[in-house]
């Protein structure tokens, strides 16, 4: 049988372990969404040309974690990275 010690160890050695799966768990999706959202700013380059800027909105993509992710067909979520071409 497993003396005080020896439990409270395995307790904290179990908690580490769920903890850093949480973690782990929590960075692959937002490195999913990031991918996402850069993947997006790639599409919405091809449809809008010299007119969006691509790199302003992947450096947001990084920069947000993917928490704001641009639809090429919505103004709104596009209009940061639109530029006026003279």
């Amino acid at each position: 049988m497993m003396n005080t010690p020896s439990k409270k160890i395995a307790f904290l050695a179990i908690a580490l372990v769920l903890i850093a799966a949480a973690i782990v768990d929590h960075t692959a999706a937002d490195m999913a969404d990031v991918a996402l959202c850069i993947r997006n700013c790639a599409q919405c380059k091809k449809m809008l040309g010299d007119y969006f800027e691509g790199s302003l909105c992947a450096d947001s993509c990084v920069k947000f974690k993917g928490k704001m992710i641009p639809d090429c067909e919505n103004i709104e979520s596009v209009a940061p990275f639109l530029n006026k071409i003279e």
